[in-house]
């Protein structure tokens, strides 16, 4: 199974892509935000288009507590538009931890500013981990 995962931020989102057969994952890519949003949406589709994922993973900011943090609703909104452009299953997966683990990963591989690529692709480890290593 092929997988998008997408890390949220109002100025940036991070995007990895994972293979459930071999068990992998790659940052892919880091897409700028832009005022109108227009152009992100073409990239965001352009991205499922050309990956053709069967399983999209939407990271959802929670505090340590396990409650909403006030980023959910953004994400809320990022969510209810992916499932709106296509038809492919889409999940919210708890990202708690996931930019810090980031930013000590881009200590190690330093060849980035952002790290919000990343912090999908440690989210996206944690889900195959969790639903496909778990059986």
């Amino acid at each position: 199974m092929q997988i998008l995962a997408f890390d949220f931020g109002t100025q940036y989102i991070g995007v990895a892509v994972g293979q459930t057969v071999t068990n992998t994952s790659s940052p892919l890519v880091v897409l700028k935000v832009d005022r109108e949003e227009k152009e992100i949406w073409d990239s965001i589709s352009n991205l499922i288009e050309e990956w053709k994922p069967d399983q999209i993973l939407i990271g959802k900011p929670l505090n340590m507590d396990g409650s909403p943090s006030a980023m959910m609703k953004k994400i809320d909104t990022f969510f209810k538009k992916i499932k709106k452009i296509t038809s492919i299953p889409c999940e919210l997966v708890d990202e708690r931890l996931t930019s810090f683990e980031a930013k000590e990963l881009a200590k190690i591989d330093s060849k980035s500013d952002r790290i919000d690529h990343l912090a999908a692709k440690i989210f996206l480890d944690n889900w195959i981990e969790h639903n496909v290593n778990s059986d």
